[in-house]
């Protein structure tokens, strides 16, 4: 069951990549994430973030006793972070053209994730498994405010 859930914790070993493990998972789930909004929408996209926030605080444990606390090769916390971003958002159906979106919300989590402003650095001290996690799915919210955002003033625009 241990390598399981490191398995899990890792994203199928994408935080296992080198350099910067929380953008290499991100970036691994954003194709399921697009697959699973084109055919489910919100709700699938939804569904998604429940079952990754759960297993993310399921695996928790195992990546916390191989690497320590808050070991940057567990990403799935960033997986339900990133899913958090996409939860409203209608994509088009058409790759080509659903690519600046999904680039869009891709980079804005990325930039609350690391630098963690407005309270983001605050829910991170939240005890265990929890503050791992909650910070991720907080900076998903704010990057899904400012996705929205933009895409409301892009079509304004047009």
């Amino acid at each position: 069951m241990s390598s399981f859930k490191y398995l899990i914790g890792t994203f199928f070993g994408a935080g296992l990549l080198p350099k910067a493990p929380g953008t290499w998972g991100s970036l691994a789930c954003l194709p399921l994430i697009y697959i699973i909004s084109i055919t489910y929408s919100t709700w699938g996209v939804a569904l998604f973030l429940i079952i990754t926030s759960l297993l993310s605080l399921w695996a928790t444990s195992e990546s916390v006793r191989r690497f320590g606390d808050d070991p940057s090769q567990f990403v799935m916390d960033e997986v339900a972070g990133q899913s958090v971003v996409f939860l409203f958002i209608s994509f088009r159906g058409d790759l080509f053209a659903d690519l600046g979106l999904l680039l869009g919300g891709f980079l804005l989590f990325r930039l609350f994730d690391i630098t963690k402003p407005f309270g983001i650095k605050r829910v991170e001290k939240f005890p265990g498994k929890y503050g791992i996690l909650v910070d991720d799915l907080v900076a998903g919210i704010y990057a899904l405010i400012c996705l929205e955002a933009v895409s409301a003033v892009a079509a304004s625009l047009m």
